[in-house]
Order: structure tokens, then C-alpha cells, then sequence
């Protein structure tokens, strides 16, 4: 593992900053033994309709197939209920806002199918090792916008406040690198769409083959992905550095648009920027789930509350769907969707005064067992719900890996919706924690990335 000592020449700078302290040795013992070794607590709820975490699914849990998709371990289950328009006020201390707005949106057709929980989440022990480390070691520095002291992933498995949760998010555990394929869809409102084809790579700073000899100073991970299809976006290509601290040294990114052969710096890929091949319905920030910088929102912990998440959704993710069966108007196909009934940490942010975004206030529903954003309501200027989030939690059981597969985002107001993530038809397993080149993360690879 990697330490990642960032911000150093701000330490002057930090003196009237936002310093969060690390918790005592004494506090962190508590990991591992009344809280999961990421910080979730490990007991159950009073009712036992939340299970104590006993290490998540084993390795050997199910099945692979020869695409590398993993089969379902609870196959055999049946929804405990079903919750829809009619019926949703007895469920509605479990429900967000933007669940209710979307059976008010979709009388007919939204609905939750609620199974028995399974608290399946498991990481590998490297991760809960850094997860210790980092619970008296980590800091918040720059006003919340960089970290000192941090390894691998969750710097805050104890969280203080907004701003920790936020970050454990952000740092969460995802296989340290991954290659794979992935369609994209914006419906329109009578549910017709064309797919986008993306492929996608994603290597943090520890994965870089050349990392003892090429730091990255800065780079929280390298992001790229090429577009596929169709014909008249395909060999366009996003890269992204993302930054630690994104105030102090801005994200950069860069764009290769195939028709013109050229790669241009591109700063508009941050905040409330248009992201590329989405018309219009997400922003850059939007981008699995939340990400980015968080200076231009003022964030209030609002607690833990046990609510309906989407959760193990390997029939979601199953090859016997085609991307047809789960597009529908509206949003996707909800007898495919699976929900369970877990706690999740609530953070609220609302826009600073001075500051600009599409999204005056949003509301992020965090999982404690994986630090995933799995809900996420969306408000605008003038107070109006206005887009709704879903992140369609899956496990790679084998490789110990919380994943978020499909994710979407609902527009209450023109009745489209972005979905992102699908690999129901691709043939191409993903691959996890290779090794890469950090040559393969600049503006020339780029251009070499998008050669028709």
C-alpha cells in the first residue's frame, strides 16, 4: 500500500483551514468488533429485517461464466412485498423523497420489489487494514478539499461529519483498476433510445505500473473511456486526472473528438459541465452517483436512517435480459429491479452563496457497508425536486469488490432518464486490478486511444 501525503506546501494555508483530526486510538478499536472493519455497524436492527454483517459473501459464493459474469446467489428468492403508488404511505419512513416523486411521477409502472437483506458487501483485508490506518491518521485539510495521511481507500471509517462521508465515497474501494465495456441509453419520453457504446479504464494511483518511479503528486486516479458506437460519436474519447485536492489544482481533462483529430483541454468536464454523449441529462458531477470537487456546497450530516436501497442486483446485471428488456419510458423496468432495506448515511448540500450549479441542494443516501452513493435527489434553483438518482449495487463477490453496475438518473420534469453501466450483452469480462503505465493516461496516448 501506498501512503498518499498530500498538500504539504498548504500547510501554512491550513492553519485557518477546516483541520479535522483523526479519532482516537481508542475509538478506532471499535472497528472490527461492534463496527464492520470499514466502519458500518455490525449488529443488526431491532427487528432483524437488517442482519448483523458476519464478512459478506464468501468468494465461492456462485458461479462464473465464461464473459466473467458472476451468478446469483439468492436466484432462488422472492419479493417479501411489493411497494407501488397505492400502497407506498405505510412504507413511507423507509422511502426518500425522490422515491415518492417518482410513484407520483409513474403511477402506473414504478415500484420497488423489496427482498430479504443480504448485507453482502466484503473487501479484501489490504482495505481494511488502510480502513484502521486511516481512522487515526487521516485528515480533512484545505476546508475539506484534500486529504493528508490517506491509504488506498476510506480515510473516515468513523465519520465526524458531511465532508468525511462525502470522502469516503469518493475513496471507496473499487479494485484499485478496471478495464471493461458498457452501454449507455437516454431514453426519450415514449422510451425510444440508441445505445452508446463505451469502453473504459480506470487505474488509481497505486495500480500505475510506474508508480515508485513516476509519482503522481496529486492524482487521486486516471480515468478514460473511448465511444465505440454509434458511428457518428465513435473514437471520441474523455480522459480525466482526478485531482486529491481539486481546489488547489483543478481536475484536468482532456477530450479527442475523432471528426476533427484533435485533443483539447477540457475544464468543462467538472462541476455542473455538460458530459460528453449524454444529451443533456447529467452533468459531470453526476457521473457515478457523485464526484468532484466539493467547494461549492455547504454539506450537513443529516444522520442514519434505515430506508429501500437497490441492492444485489444480479438479475439486473443477468445476460438473459437484452438492453431492450430493461429500457422503459419513464425509467428502467422495475419487475427486473431488486431493493432491500439497509441503513445509509444521509448528507445534505446545499449551494454556497456566490457559487453556481444546476443543482441548488442535493440529498446523497450512502451505504454504510460499502461508502456507495446508492440514492440521490437532485434539487433546482428554486427549490422543486427536479432529478433522482439510482446506483444499482451488485458484488463481485469473487474478486471482494462493491460494484456499482447500472446506474440512472431520472428526470421528473421532461420524463427522460439517462442509464449507464449495461453489460447484459457484452461478451467481454471485466478485468480488475491490472497494472498500467502512466503513459497510457496522457494527451498523446489519448490521441492514439481514438483512431478510427
Amino acid at each position: 500500500m501506498k501512503t498518499i501525503n498530500l498538500l504539504l506546501a498548504t500547510l501554512t494555508l491550513s492553519l485557518h483551514c477546516s483541520l479535522q483530526a483523526a479519532v482516537s486510538t481508542a475509538e478506532a478499536e471499535k472497528l472490527g468488533t461492534v463496527l464492520t472493519p470499514v466502519g458500518a455497524e455490525k449488529a443488526g436492527n431491532a427487528d432483524g429485517s437488517i442482519p448483523a454483517w458476519t464478512g459478506g459473501l464468501e468468494k465461492a459464493a456462485g458461479n462464473l461464466d465464461s464473459s466473467g459474469r458472476l451468478s446469483n446467489p439468492y436466484a432462488s428468492e422472492q419479493p417479501l412485498f411489493i411497494i407501488d403508488a397505492k400502497n407506498q404511505a405505510q412504507y413511507a419512513d423507509k422511502l426518500t423523497d425522490g422515491q415518492r416523486a417518482m410513484f407520483k411521477r409513474y403511477p402506473e409502472s414504478y415500484r420497488l420489489r423489496v427482498f430479504p437483506t443480504h448485507r453482502s458487501a466484503a473487501m479484501p483485508e489490504f482495505v481494511y487494514e488502510a480502513a484502521a490506518h486511516n481512522a487515526v491518521n487521516a485528515k480533512l485539510l484545505a476546508e475539506g478539499n484534500g486529504l493528508e495521511n490517506f491509504e488506498t481507500a476510506i480515510p473516515f471509517p468513523i465519520p465526524q461529519n458531511a465532508l468525511e462521508v462525502l470522502w469516503n465515497h469518493l475513496t471507496r474501494y473499487r479494485g484499485g483498476s478496471v478495464r471493461r465495456t458498457y452501454v449507455q441509453a437516454v431514453p426519450l419520453a415514449n422510451g425510444n433510445y440508441t445505445p452508446v457504446y463505451f469502453k473504459q479504464q480506470l487505474t488509481y494511483r497505486d495500480q500505475l505500473a510506474d508508480f515508485d518511479s513516476q509519482s503522481p503528486g496529486n492524482v487521486l486516479f486516471y480515468y478514460k473511456e473511448l465511444i465505440t458506437a454509434p458511428s457518428r460519436l465513435a473514437g471520441d474519447v474523455v480522459m480525466v486526472h482526478e485531482t486529491l485536492d481539486q481546489v488547489k489544482e483543478p481536475r484536468k481533462a482532456w477530450i479527442y473528438n475523432a471528426g476533427q483529430r484533435r485533443v483539447r483541454r477540457a475544464p468543462q468536464i467538472s462541476y455542473d459541465g455538460p458530459f460528453p454523449a449524454s444529451d443533456g441529462q447529467r452533468v459531470a458531477d453526476n457521473l457515478d452517483m457523485y464526484n468532484g470537487a466539493p467547494d461549492r456546497y455547504d454539506w450537513k450530516l443529516l444522520g442514519k436512517k434505515e430506508i429501500y436501497i437497490p441492492y444485489n442486483n444480479f438479475q439486473l446485471e443477468s445476460a438473459d435480459h437484452k438492453y431492450s428488456d430493461i429500457i422503459k419510458p419513464g425509467h428502467l423496468n422495475s419487475d427486473l429491479a431488486r431493493y432491500e432495506l439497509h441503513r445509509v448515511w444521509v448528507v445534505e448540500a446545499t449551494l454556497k452563496p456566490g457559487q453556481r450549479h444546476i443543482y441548488a441542494k442535493r440529498v446523497f443516501f450512502i451505504d454504510e457497508d460499502t461508502w456507495q452513493i446508492v440514492l440521490a435527489d437532485h434539487f433546482d434553483t428554486h427549490g422543486t425536486l427536479w432529478r433522482v438518482a439510482e446506483g444499482f449495487m451488485t458484488p463481485i463477490y469473487d474478486k471482494q469488490i462493491p460494484w456499482l453496475g447500472t446506474e440512472t438518473l431520472y428526470d421528473l420534469l421532461n420524463g427522460r432518464y439517462i442509464i449507464a453501466g449495461m453489460r447484459n450483452e457484452e461478451k467481454e469480462a471485466q478485468e480488475f486490478g491490472f497494472k498500467a503505465s502512466s503513459a497510457e493516461y496522457t494527451p498523446a496516448a489519448l490521441r492514439n486511444a481514438g483512431v478510427r
